[in-house]
């Protein structure tokens, strides 16, 4: 008996109707859309580690505005969310590698942490995520689409379909986005709402000595909490329990303060042991800090969780190599129609190939932007290297990994979708891989640890954008879009949102009054922002081409991370907690907690939610997620110039409330702030559509 074959695929607009599509308004609205979530998603992630899903809030926004002002098609709002998705996948991937130029040994990396260098990066890096996804498409998109559902892509394209039907998606979103901004103009600008209300016991205690429970209780935490859902965030927030309440008292009995002031020493925190400062308040004198938990923190807990989350990175990826192996067979081996998949029978027939839903860019476009793209990097200045040699090693390698780990990324997104995808794990094999590459040809030593993180960012970057290029070509296919339509939206976000993110980057790593009285030339890597990925990278690669690690610390925390793993733990989401500030990983699991709430709720009441990611509470906290995040940038951007920040600071009602209140009545006043802003997602979340 024949099987029946696989149903033929019909997108919502079929390829005999050509309505506007890639159009002016299109294009510049989703460039904008690309600018401000590539602004948000930099701002998140250098404070937390995390970054979310742009795409789909693109899309419900584009619905409302081109319903209400642009009388848009929806193949036009599709082409919006397309060009406006490269923003979150660029940021993602330039905040997770580059802070670590500042961190590199002795500041050999701190003249390529500039704003050229980074466009630079940020756009090689992206083209290759895009150009390497063309020929794939048809293999990964068509072929299989029975196979790899490519969750975001799909949700997306519910959306749009959703919204070309008729319904009010982005009312509640832009709830959200104006509670988040009434917020952080409280918390920020007023200082009504305390940013970090701490709980802390002395160093002088005799049970449990610098245990430290602090929170920043923003809306973009809340938010970003809401939206990955009670278990990852409760697992995040275990990494920084064990971290701040059992590894810091712990250190705190047994370290003495000479020791640990040592330690900062050696990392380059203190100058000398006779000067007061440093992470905690150094007290020469008394031989003491002002505060032994952020000193331990810094001296101990950061490589502990560095060695953490770099065996969580390896772990992840090596669970994912059957993946890997299948992705490189099916999408580049002989393709049998007798698949167990939708492969041959999903393929259009050779006729039907010059359709305009089947028409991509062309290959050569795909070899000639290689080439270019390799003769770029063996001339600009922006990419390190003492040879023409040195710079031709590093291109091959980017090209190399470029070409293997996209393939990768496309198809592990494909199953697991864009925020389980481990981008981080390739990174990091990304980063030994080059590392053991330049030992072998002799190039150790701080002069070549530049180079290895350049290609570390490009591959970075490159992934993070053809996760997000493999969604967006799933939602076309599915809508019924022009596939080059869309790869050329794809190239003009990857463009314009470098210009920002580099940009705003280079913003927040300004110092403000307060920490340059501090000492502290750079913003990113305080604890303003700490940018855990980017600091883990220098230390990787320190560790690996200079031998100047401190190995113990760094097995701890990979053994700690292996223990997890074995009890079924997410290691990489426990290292990342383990390794941010519990103040950072709090309030996420506070945004987790009323979402558990919420499906307990739906499950008790027999409510079936059919799309979580329409939910009224998922939009609405993606609401407070841009509108927090948003807030953080801009207050960043104004405090730039001292006189406004003089001006803003000039605003503040802390002294005031505190005079009233006292210290813990302030922090209080805080706390029961953030709890009345969960309050309202939960009661949102809770209404019915």
């Amino acid at each position: 008996m024949i099987p029946n074959p696989t149903p033929a695929h019909k997108p919502f607009i079929p390829a005999t109707e050509s309505p506007a599509e890639f159009t002016l308004k299109a294009i510049i609205t989703g460039a904008v859309f690309g600018v401000l979530f590539g602004a948000a998603t930099v701002y998140l992630s250098l404070k937390a580690g995390l970054s979310v899903s742009a795409s789909i809030p693109i899309a419900v926004l584009a619905i409302s505005l081109g319903r209400r002002f642009l009388n848009t098609t929806i193949l036009e709002n599709n082409i919006i969310q397309t060009t406006g998705s490269a923003g979150e996948s660029i940021a993602s991937g330039v905040v997770f590698t580059m802070p670590g130029f500042l961190f590199l040994t002795g500041g050999s990396g701190a003249d390529f942490f500039n704003y050229w260098t980074i466009l630079t990066l940020a756009i090689l890096g992206g083209l290759i995520g895009t150009l390497m996804m063309i020929p794939l498409r048809r293999s990964l998109i068509v072929q299989e689409h029975g196979t790899l559902p490519y969750p975001e892509g799909t949700a997306c394209a519910s959306v749009l379909i959703a919204g070309e039907k008729g319904g009010d998606f982005a009312k509640t979103a832009y709830q959200g986005l104006g509670v988040a901004l009434l917020y952080a103009l409280l918390q920020k600008v007023l200082h009504v709402i305390a940013e970090v209300p701490v709980w802390a016991t002395k160093q002088a205690n005799r049970y449990f000595p610098s245990a430290q429970v602090a929170g920043e209780i923003t809306p973009e935490y809340l938010g970003v909490g809401y939206i990955i859902g009670f278990r990852i965030s409760a697992v995040l927030v275990g990494g920084g329990i064990l971290a701040w309440l059992g590894l810091i008292p712990l250190l705190a009995s047994v370290v003495p303060g000479d020791t640990i002031a040592l330690q900062l020493q050696k990392l380059g925190y203190l100058d000398n042991l006779q000067t007061a400062g440093g992470p905690g308040g150094w007290n020469p004198a008394t031989h003491t800090f002002t505060d032994t938990a952020a000193a331990i923190y810094r001296a101990y807990i950061r490589q502990i969780g560095a060695g953490a989350v770099t065996a969580g990175g390896f772990m992840t990826l090596i669970k994912t190599i059957p993946t890997i192996v299948s992705s490189f067979r099916q999408s580049f081996g002989p393709q049998s129609p007798k698949g167990g998949s939708a492969a041959a029978s999903s393929l259009p027939p050779l006729e039907a190939r010059g359709l305009r839903t089947e028409q991509d860019l062309s290959v050569r476009i795909v070899i000639v932007g290689s080439l270019v793209l390799t003769a770029l990097m063996l001339i600009l200045p922006q990419i390190p290297g003492d040879s023409l040699l040195t710079k031709l090693l590093i291109a091959v390698l980017v090209i190399v990994f470029g070409f293997f780990f996209v393939t990768v990324a496309s198809r592990i997104v494909g199953l697991i979708g864009s925020s389980s995808s481990p981008v981080s794990g390739m990174t990091i094999a990304t980063i030994m891989g080059t590392a053991l590459v330049f030992i072998a040809f002799g190039l150790t030593g701080k002069l070549y640890e530049p180079a290895v993180l350049v290609v570390g960012s490009m591959i970075c970057v490159a992934a993070a954008n053809a996760g997000a290029t493999s969604q967006d070509l799933k939602t076309g296919y599915l809508v019924g879009a022009t596939p080059k339509y869309q790869q050329m939206a794809l190239f003009i976000g990857v463009i314009v949102s470098s210009l920002v993110v580099g940009a705003t980057v280079k913003i927040l790593d300004t110092p403000t009054p307060d920490l340059l009285a501090q000492g502290i030339t750079h913003a990113i890597g305080s604890d303003k922002f700490p940018a855990p990925q980017g600091t883990l990278m220098a230390t990787l690669i320190k560790g690996l081409l200079s031998f100047n690690l401190d190995w113990q610390f760094v097995l701890v925390g990979a053994f700690t991370a292996f223990v997890f793993e074995l009890c079924g733990v997410s290691a990489l989401a426990f290292a990342v907690g383990l390794y941010l500030p519990l103040s950072t990983t709090l309030p996420i699991f506070i945004g987790g907690l009323v979402k558990s709430i919420v499906d307990w709720n739906a499950k008790r009441k027999g409510v079936i939610e059919e799309d979580a990611d329409l939910g009224k509470g998922n939009l609405f906290a993606t609401g407070l997620v841009a509108g927090g995040a948003l807030a953080g940038v801009a207050v960043a951007l104004l405090s730039v110039n001292e006189s406004i920040y003089n001006g803003l600071a000039s605003l503040t009602l802390e002294p005031a409330l505190t005079a009233a209140l006292g210290e813990k009545g302030y922090m209080l006043l805080g706390a029961l702030a953030f709890f009345g802003l969960a309050g309202i997602l939960w009661r949102v979340a809770e209404q019915k559509r």
